[in-house]
C-alpha cells in the first residue's frame, strides 16, 4: 500500500469499519432508488404510452437535431467566447498599469456576482424578445460573460501559482516579459488551470438549460414542447437529463484524454519521514 505524509495507512479495524460504512451507504442508496421507482410506478410513469414518444422517429429527431445540436452549438460558442474573454480579463487583472487592471477587475467581479439567469433575461430584452435569434444569442452572450469572468480568475490564480523563481530566472538570462509569459509561465500555468477550465466548460454546458426562460432553442425547449403535447413530464425530464449526463461524460473523457496527451500527468512522490527516498538505499 502506498504511503503518504498526510494520511496514515488504515489498520485492520479501520478498514473493517470503512467496509461497514460502504455497505450501509450502498444499502441506503438502493433503498432510496427503490422508493423513487416505486413512487413513479404507482403514478403510472412507466406506462408505454408515456415513453412512446422516445421511440418515435420524429420525436427522436427533434430531440437530437433541434435539441441536442442546438444545445451543443450554444455551449461551444459560449465556451470559445469565455476562453477568449477570460484570457483578456485575466491578463488585464495581472497588468502593472492601474488603468487596465482596475477596469478588468471591476468587470470580472460584476459578472461573477450577477446570476447568469438574470444576465440572459436582460440581454434577451435588450436584443428584442420578438426577434427570432434573440433567445439563442442571449444564452451565448450571458454564458460568455459569466464564464469568461470565472475563467479570468482561474487564469490569474494559475499564473500566480507558478513559482516566482521561474520568471526571475528567465528575466536573469535576458528574456523580455512577453517571452517570459509565453515560454516560461503560461505553459506551466496551463497544467495547473486545466482541471478548473474543464470544470467550467461543463458548467457552461449545463447552464444552457436555463435558456428555456428566454425561449432559446435546445434540449429543454424541445423537451417542454414534447411533454406539453404528450403530458409525460417525468419521462421527458429523465430523457433530457440522460442526454445532458451523456454529453458531459463524453466531454470529461475528452478532456482527460487531452490532458494526458498534451499537458501530461505526473504524480508528486513525497517519501515518508524516515523512509528511504526513491532510488536511494534505505
Amino acid at each position: 500500500m502506498s504511503a503518504s505524509v498526510l494520511f496514515d495507512s488504515p489498520g485492520p479495524r479501520t478498514r473493517a469499519r470503512h467496509r461497514i460504512y460502504s455497505v450501509l451507504a450502498a444499502l441506503l442508496l438502493l433503498l432510496a432508488a427503490a422508493w423513487v421507482i416505486k413512487g413513479l410506478d404507482e403514478h403510472g410513469q412507466f406506462a408505454y404510452a408515456k415513453w412512446e414518444a422516445f421511440v418515435t422517429p420524429s420525436y427522436v429527431q427533434a430531440l437530437l437535431v433541434d435539441g441536442l445540436l442546438k444545445t451543443l452549438e450554444m455551449a461551444v460558442l459560449a465556451i470559445a467566447g469565455a476562453v477568449l474573454l477570460g484570457a483578456a480579463l485575466g491578463l488585464g487583472k495581472l497588468s502593472e498599469r492601474r488603468w487596465i487592471r482596475w477596469p478588468a477587475a471591476a468587470i470580472v467581479e460584476f459578472f461573477r456576482a450577477t446570476p447568469v439567469l438574470l444576465l440572459m433575461i436582460f440581454i434577451w430584452y435588450r436584443l428584442g424578445i420578438n426577434e427570432d435569434s434573440s433567445g439563442f444569442l442571449a444564452v451565448v452572450l450571458a454564458l460568455t460573460l459569466y464564464n469568461g469572468s470565472v475563467l479570468a480568475e482561474v487564469l490569474r490564480a494559475g499564473i500566480n501559482a507558478v513559482p516566482k523563481g521561474q520568471s526571475e530566472a528567465a528575466y536573469a538570462i535576458g528574456m523580455r516579459k512577453s517571452q517570459v509569459m509565453s515560454i516560461v509561465v503560461v505553459p506551466q500555468a496551463v497544467k495547473i488551470m486545466f482541471p478548473a477550465i474543464i470544470a467550467q466548460c461543463i458548467v457552461a454546458l449545463k447552464d444552457t438549460a436555463l435558456g428555456t426562460a428566454v425561449l432559446a432553442p435546445g434540449l429543454m425547449y424541445v423537451g417542454k414542447a414534447i411533454y406539453n403535447e404528450q403530458h409525460n413530464q417525468v419521462p421527458t425530464v429523465l430523457v433530457v437529463a440522460l442526454l445532458y449526463v451523456t454529453v458531459n461524460l463524453l466531454l470529461l473523457w475528452l478532456a482527460t484524454w487531452a490532458q494526458k496527451k498534451y499537458v501530461g500527468e505526473k504524480k508528486l512522490v513525497v517519501p515518508m519521514v524516515g523512509a528511504a527516498a526513491p532510488g536511494r538505499p534505505a
